[in-house]
């Protein structure tokens, strides 16, 4: 990490660490935004400290480097180079120190693993069959829920066509599986293209077709978290296109928020109550901006991710499921499972395992470069 975009990131967090602090010193009638604050302020403390160590050695590293430009004294100058060493080493060290501060706790990801999520599924190539693959993998996911204890709700869907789904939205909560890590943890590493090659129903000559869908995993962020200021949000009504029957073409129930900022756009027409669908709408328009400032700050760091599964990068194929040969293969870690019948009905924490397991040694090598 360049040192001064090390030192760029500790003036953001400087000016954050004030605000937090002269924001719970006055009285808060929400407690619980009063202890999400307090945990903050703590957290950010440490990094402070760390920030102040900082910035004293590259004083004395600069005092050091005064000496050996300026002073002509022999013994005063190896004074200078013994110590100009000493404080590269130990300004190394604070640097690797800062860097695991800023990989994880309430800065990224460790927090996020244990957050309830916001799963999102879109038809990509493929047309109808796209559609009806949509619907496969929810349904894969519902089984999946139902072994780990998991709840869910639909926040947004657009049927396609006949059968299937252009696009479906749902909010996943429930506690952590068998202590490997909490809803966020485990589904966090489905983001990307999922591909299928299956022979469609309506193939007389029993060619194999190849259609793909879009998985985006999302950390749900609660409104006390992101305080979103409504003036920055466009927000327009229409009639819903799903079923609700004369409901349908009396009121504009359905809502499609825009953030003027980040040009996020979110709809939702589930519910039957305008003021329900904002309140869904919300939720999705929160994770986005919410994911989409941590990707922003990702590429502020220059953090060399090697693998789709540290970035959830979802233009990029992940996985493929090939019916003909019962096989579904992630192509991150290269693992093949031969079982598409038992995977499709939820059996899939064995390769969410092997995808955590991965990403663990990869966050490792990562720290090891720096």
């Amino acid at each position: 990490m360049k040192r001064s975009s090390l030192l760029n990131q500790f003036e953001v967090l400087e000016k954050k660490f004030h605000e937090i602090s002269n924001f719970i010193l006055k009285p808060l009638s929400n407690q619980k935004k009063y202890k999400i604050l307090f945990k903050e302020y703590q957290k950010l403390k440490k990094i402070m400290s760390l920030y102040e160590r900082y910035k004293n050695k590259l004083f004395s590293l600069q005092e050091a480097k005064n000496v050996l430009e300026n002073d002509s004294d022999p013994e005063m100058k190896e004074i200078a180079s013994l110590e100009k060493k000493k404080i590269l080493e130990d300004l190394s060290s604070i640097e690797k120190e800062s860097y695991n501060f800023l990989l994880s706790d309430s800065i990224t990801e460790v927090e996020e693993d244990h957050r309830n999520a916001i799963v999102e599924l879109r038809s990509g190539t493929g047309g109808y069959e796209a559609c009806l693959f949509v619907e496969d993998i929810l349904r894969m996911y519902i089984m999946y829920f139902k072994q780990v204890g998991w709840k869910y709700e639909i926040l947004h869907s657009q049927k396609g066509g006949i059968k299937g789904y252009k696009e479906i939205i749902l909010e996943v909560s429930g506690n952590d599986v068998k202590k490997k890590g909490g809803v966020y943890s485990n589904l966090k590493l489905e983001s990307g293209v999922h591909r299928v090659q299956r022979i469609p129903r309506t193939e007389s000559q029993g060619r194999i077709h190849t259609s793909a869908i879009t998985v985006a995993v999302l950390p749900e962020i609660k409104s006390v978290e992101m305080n979103i200021d409504l003036s920055d949000i466009k927000k327009e009504t229409f009639r819903s296109s799903g079923a609700g029957g004369q409901h349908v073409n009396k009121t504009e129930s359905a809502v499609r928020l825009t953030h003027i900022t980040s040009k996020i756009t979110v709809e939702c027409q589930e519910e039957r109550s305008q003021h329900k669908n904002f309140e869904k709408a919300m939720k999705v328009l929160r994770s986005r901006i919410y994911k989409n400032e941590m990707e922003k700050r990702i590429k502020e760091r220059s953090i060399k991710r090697k693998s789709l599964i540290s970035t959830g990068d979802r233009s990029v194929k992940i996985r493929t499921y090939n019916y003909p040969k019962s096989r579904v293969t992630d192509h991150r870690i290269h693992k093949s499972i031969y079982d598409i019948v038992g995977f499709m009905n939820g059996n899939i924490q064995e390769m969410i395992d092997l995808l955590k397991i991965f990403e663990e040694k990869n966050k490792k090598n990562q720290q090891l470069e720096l």
